[in-house]
């Protein structure tokens, strides 16, 4: 099931949300480039956000249907390991899930980078394999985004 009021109930202050802001309008090359084909549910109808607050941290993607956080991940990451991980354990202890891409992954491979997504989607007990009836949500089967699901995709 997913995670309830996510944004709603979450105490954020203006800073952060401003903070949110100005990092969804200075954007890394790799960040926009993910965001050009995550925007308006192109990937299999799924609803991301970019920038999110949770849990007063700001994640980079967030699709709250499946409780999935992608994070695009530059050169400042190789210095901060440990920060991240803590991060990722809080985010996990949550029911989330964190996928991280590096820059040049999505730059070099964003077509693999979209695959990693939808094969995540898949391989967790996530909310969507559990609001249909049967054991094969409708991803699977190429229903949602006007017939284009992962099954052509896979």
């Amino acid at each position: 099931m997913p995670i309830k009021n996510i944004v709603i109930g979450q105490k954020v202050t203006r800073k952060k949300m401003q903070r949110a802001k100005e990092l969804r309008h200075e954007m890394t090359p790799a960040e926009n480039i993910l965001w050009q084909r995550l925007r308006r549910n192109q990937l299999n109808g799924l609803h991301f956000r970019r920038q999110q607050i949770i849990d007063g941290f700001i994640v980079g993607f967030y699709c709250h249907a499946a409780s999935l956080i992608v994070e695009v991940d530059g050169g400042i990451h190789e210095m901060q390991k440990e920060k991240d991980a803590a991060r990722d354990a809080h985010f996990n202890s949550r029911g989330f899930y964190i996928l991280r891409m590096t820059n040049d992954e999505v730059e070099n491979d964003i077509e693999g980078v979209l695959q990693k997504i939808l094969k995540n989607l898949i391989s967790k007990p996530n909310p969507l394999s559990l609001q249909w009836k049967g054991n094969t949500p409708p991803v699977l089967l190429g229903k949602w985004a006007g017939g284009k699901g992962l099954k052509e995709n896979l």
